[in-house]
């Protein structure tokens, strides 16, 4: 059994596939209280539900790809057999994570999303650092930039993990209403850094709420 909040079909709003229809299945729970947390509704309650039945939603919502995510989900361990389900069942599969559990039995066909914890965020001491090691081309890695001290953090971290050109996607994106957008940018160009800028596609169309 698994706890779920929400399962439901919209635009994929971050990461690689942005803007292509995805069905997301949000898992209830979270160790982390990250200061810019959007989905602090997925914390507590939820409804627990088999695998089975988990998977019939996304069926039923005319999924091709799915993103698993929460909360955090990798802190139910039943997510890991999720996971694997939903691959089996021909779904383009992707986890999003906060970084802080260990992503190693997540199964391979799986393209993870890994956050890297900024100082701004209030949780970088939760970084569990050996995941970055052992992301690969199908990954991602996600920084949520929160001032310019979390940027030249962020961009240290690039180099001493090697993460470019070694992980698939590093992903930037400016803490919503911390940071604007087209400063991050601007940062980005300066510096040249190889990187991509990502903002949540769907506050701009939908604005903060549950469920889009």
């Amino acid at each position: 059994m698994i706890r779920i909040t929400e399962i439901f079909h919209s635009l994929q709003g971050e990461a690689r596939t942005v803007g292509l229809p995805t069905v997301f299945v949000r898992l209830t729970g979270c160790p982390l209280r990250c200061q810019y947390c959007d989905t602090a509704y997925a914390f507590s309650g939820g409804e627990l539900k088999t695998i089975d039945e988990i998977t019939e939603a996304v069926h039923a919502l005319g999924g091709v790809r799915v993103t698993v995510t929460g909360g955090e989900p990798l802190a139910q361990p039943a997510c890991l057999p999720l996971l694997t389900r939903l691959c089996d069942e021909d779904l383009e599969v992707s986890l999003e994570t906060s970084g802080a559990l260990d992503v190693s039995g997540v199964d391979s066909r799986v393209s993870r999303v890994v956050d890297v914890k900024t100082p701004g965020s209030g949780e970088v001491g939760r970084n569990l650092y050996s995941n970055l090691g052992i992301l690969g081309p199908a990954d991602q890695v996600k920084f949520v930039i929160c001032d310019r001290e979390d940027y030249e953090w962020s961009r240290f971290k690039l180099a001493e993990h090697a993460l470019s050109g070694r992980v698939g996607e590093i992903l930037f994106s400016a803490s919503h209403e911390q940071l604007a957008s087209t400063e991050l940018a601007a940062w980005i160009l300066d510096d040249k850094l190889q990187v991509r800028l990502q903002v949540q596609l769907h506050k701009y169309l939908w604005g903060d709420k549950p469920g889009v």
